[in-house]
């Protein structure tokens, strides 16, 4: 009952809000109620502090104390959610941003595959594969949860193992392109990237699961935000924009297959890989 006290407010809010859409919007269905066990949070606000560096003063909950230590700024309202066995709070503050001092003007980003980014400046950045790393083990730990009975303590130590291993991939995932968006909207005051069409190549049933590993639409909206922050120009090529057929050097254009992993033109005999090729076709395509 206490659980249910804490955030029924917002629990009828978010009901209300609900109905209203499943009303007058015609794409949304009927409300949903969450089942427990799966992404189960509640949202808290009210009186909310934040002092000692990880100490949080919560309303109805008390003190509780965090691992990592958090911003010394107001908080209005906070929401605590359950990942794995762990519970971790997030919460809203004004955020100023703080232009950095860049060392490069413009750069060119080819995001792919095999490279998970590829740039202008010939930097480029491994792809972690962290989901194809961990599958063998994913597919073990899926297998012993469905030999368990359904409904038995068994079974729920089963899945937590399963959701530890899944939380570790995407932290993975998350880690590197945190330091790769961080990178580029610090250190470079104009960041062109291509506007892929993710959900159209994820059709492609032998490389979506390589695609989605990558996760190309949580670096397109880490640097939309990052960008902000830093004082960068965020500039997103069309997604008809050949850059990996146009050759760098000249300008002549041709067909290039994806297993042709250099570039050689055909006019000026131009060589170089082919990611790099796109790459600076990218930058150069504010220019023209």
């Amino acid at each position: 009952m206490r659980y249910l006290n804490v955030h029924q407010g917002q629990a009828l809010r978010d009901l209300e809000r609900a109905f209203k859409n499943f009303l007058t919007i015609p794409e949304r269905g009927f409300p949903v109620f969450k089942k427990k066990g799966r992404k189960d949070s509640f949202y808290l606000e009210g009186s909310i502090k934040i002092f000692q560096g990880n100490y949080i003063q919560l309303p109805r909950i008390g003190i509780v104390k965090t691992y990592e230590i958090l911003p010394s700024v107001p908080v209005k309202n906070v929401t605590i959610s359950k990942k794995a066995d762990n519970w971790y709070i997030s919460f809203k503050y004004n955020f100023e941003s703080y232009p950095t001092e860049k060392v490069g003007e413009t750069i060119g980003v080819d995001i792919g595959i095999n490279t998970l980014a590829t740039c202008s400046d010939g930097s480029k950045f491994a792809n972690v594969k962290a989901y194809r790393q961990a599958k063998k083990q994913l597919v073990r730990h899926q297998r012993a949860v469905s030999k368990k009975v359904i409904g038995s303590k068994n079974r729920r130590k089963a899945v937590k193992k399963l959701a530890k291993i899944h939380k570790k991939v995407a932290d993975i995932r998350a880690d590197v392109l945190h330091k790769l968006t961080t990178w580029l909207a610090k250190n470079h005051s104009t960041i062109v990237i291509e506007d892929l069409n993710v959900s159209g190549m994820l059709k492609n049933h032998k490389l979506a699961s390589a695609i989605a590993d990558c996760g190309f639409y949580e670096f397109k909206r880490q640097l939309i935000y990052k960008c902000e922050w830093y004082g960068s120009k965020l500039v997103i090529a069309d997604r008809y924009y050949p850059s990996s057929q146009i050759c760098s050097n000249c300008g002549h254009q041709q067909k290039m297959p994806l297993h042709l992993r250099t570039y050689e033109c055909s006019e000026c005999s131009f060589k170089t890989d082919r990611d790099l090729n796109a790459a600076i076709n990218l930058k150069n395509y504010v220019y023209q």
